[in-house]
């Protein structure tokens, strides 16, 4: 049955007061139909669900010329093609045409919509590749949404704002993923996101009244010692090691965490017995043994007091 006649039946069975003087019916461009002589709305055309698709005829069947829709405002697709919606092949004239047309198009779109529409793609690969929730995809689309229009990337490089935006609304949630592993899938220097965090930082995030959260060093003793599959009691050991060594007083400032937690689950580790080298963590923490080793020994003379 169709929409139009369900319509027209619920209105028969239950609204008795709806009355029309004639039968011809115009319908409007918001799908009402409405009567031709005394203007009553008699029902409204709705579009219904999708029909599935089994095989290529089906899709064919079933395709519609609708607008291609993104996240930050619709807009009208014209594309460069040879063929119509209806697969018909385009005269010359007309495919000239529509080439223009489609080049005028582009020429009205303002600079913050083509930053817009080179940084979306970017930040959803990274997104997709790194399983990061939608929460936090919205949270760092805002962020660089603000930083377009403020022209803060203008003359800056918009993979260093799209990481950098990115990475700011994983801390912001506490995400357990590191700044390296991100530079590491959009291909963007750290030197480069840093630069365009600090900018954001400072103009962005006092707007929408967040804060940004340095990483935490007991969510990274969970997250690698997952990674290193250790067992919850060499884990559970690691989180009291931290707990001690912060109670008197070991400086992090300037230090990275990474280096304390690499430390802290290979002396757990020993501790446990579970054999795991120095070699094994740095690779998955991604430090130097020598930093690894540095920081093994400060921890020990600590624990040592």
């Amino acid at each position: 049955m169709k929409a139009l006649d369900f319509r027209q039946n619920f209105l028969n069975e239950f609204d008795t007061d709806t009355k029309c003087c004639s039968t011809q019916q115009i319908e409007d461009h918001d799908g009402n139909h409405v009567c031709v002589q005394c203007g009553t709305v008699i029902g409204r055309q709705y579009i219904g669900e999708e029909r599935r698709a089994y095989n290529s005829e089906d899709i064919k069947n079933t395709k519609r010329t609708e607008q291609k829709w993104r996240s930050f405002g619709p807009r009208t697709i014209l594309s460069e093609t040879n063929k119509d919606s209806k697969g018909d092949m385009i005269d010359p004239k007309e495919r000239t045409l529509y080439s223009r047309l489609s080049k005028i198009q582009k020429s009205l779109i303002s600079s913050t919509e083509r930053n817009l529409w080179e940084a979306k793609p970017k930040m959803k690969m990274i997104v997709s590749k790194m399983n990061i929730p939608s929460i936090i995809e919205e949270i760092a689309w805002k962020i660089y949404t603000i930083s377009a229009k403020k022209k803060l990337t203008t003359g800056r490089s918009i993979d260093g704002f799209v990481v950098g935006s990115l990475y700011i609304a994983i801390r912001i949630h506490g995400f357990p993923k590191i700044l390296e592993e991100v530079c590491d899938v959009a291909l963007t220097p750290r030197r480069t996101v840093y630069k365009s965090m600090s900018i954001i930082i400072e103009e962005v995030l006092p707007n929408l009244n967040l804060k940004y959260k340095p990483v935490s060093i007991k969510e990274l003793i969970y997250r690698f010692g997952t990674d290193l599959k250790l067992s919850r009691n060499t884990i559970k050991a690691a989180m009291n090691t931290f707990k001690i060594i912060s109670e008197k007083g070991m400086k992090k400032t300037g230090k990275d965490p990474k280096g304390i937690v690499a430390a802290i689950l290979y002396l757990s580790c020993k501790k446990m017995k579970e054999k795991k080298t120095q070699n094994l963590i740095s690779n998955m923490i991604r430090i130097t043994e020598v930093t690894l080793r540095s920081r093994i020994s400060e921890i020990e003379e600590i624990l040592k007091k």
